[in-house]
């Protein structure tokens, strides 16, 4: 972890969850109810349809609720779309945009995910910007320029380390199983904490960096121990509140670290 940058463990429900999963939202706003709560965030991102009324099952809690996508402009014939208002006026606190899924599935550009950014910014939304290469680009040794171009074309020029967190999510290793290894993850984060810092001055010492791509109990300590690691993008393992709460419990021995 970063010294001084609060981490943020933040579960992407994907679509995934009906009403009969509410008491899984609710065992993890209750499971987060602990001193731990007082170092590390916690977030939720539900499918849009559970948003309402998971804000209002954490209503007492600490854990914070976003959603998965927004569009760019603020109304208008956008048939299917949410935009960014749309999830503050549910009580949605950030909005992921740019996920890997949404790239390779609806060919969004850079452009196009600094728009969206934008518009959380506009809406008072903290945008959670991912990044990440596809096992080709992996295999050409491309890792660092495409983290490189996407972070320097997606993130907004308002962004600040209260606006804006960055998700590293390795497309390869997204619902596979597989991860890269310590050393992979740490020279990716050391990389885009410096493209950060370049980009913003010294506001990109202070942004958050996830890291995104099959975490789950049994390797979130390990990935949190790694520098520049300011929390995880949790996928599946996000659907299980015992799931959710190990990594979230996972935290505790770094930050005291930490402290």
């Amino acid at each position: 972890m970063t010294p001084d940058i609060r981490p943020l463990i933040a579960g992407n429900w994907k679509m995934n969850g009906t009403r009969a999963e509410l008491d899984q939202i609710k065992a993890i706003a209750d499971g987060v109810k602990t001193p731990l709560s007082q170092q590390v965030d916690t977030l939720l991102c539900p499918p849009i349809t559970l948003l309402y009324v998971a804000t209002a099952l954490c209503d007492d809690s600490p854990l914070l609720v976003g959603a998965q996508d927004c569009h760019h402009k603020v109304c208008g014939a956008h048939t299917g779309d949410i935009s960014a208002e749309m999830i503050a006026d549910c009580f949605g606190t950030h909005v992921i945009v740019g996920h890997s899924e949404r790239r390779g599935d609806h060919a969004e550009t850079d452009h196009l995910v600094r728009a969206k950014a934008e518009a959380a910014h506009a809406a008072d939304l903290v945008a959670i910007v991912c990044v990440g290469e596809t096992l080709d680009e992996r295999d050409a040794y491309q890792t660092l320029d495409v983290l490189k171009r996407q972070i320097f074309n997606s993130v907004p020029a308002d962004a600040n380390a209260q606006n804006t967190v960055i998700a590293y999510e390795p497309v390869w290793a997204i619902g596979t199983g597989l991860t890269p290894t310590r050393g992979d993850i740490e020279v990716a984060h050391a990389f885009m904490r410096a493209e950060l810092v370049e980009l913003m001055g010294r506001e990109g010492a202070g942004v958050r960096i996830l890291y995104g791509g099959s975490v789950k109990p049994a390797n979130a300590s390990e990935i949190l121990g790694i520098d520049n690691v300011d929390g995880v993008l949790v996928g599946g393992a996000s659907l299980k509140a015992e799931d959710f709460l190990a990594i979230y419990a996972a935290c505790e021995p770094h930050v005291v670290k930490a402290a």
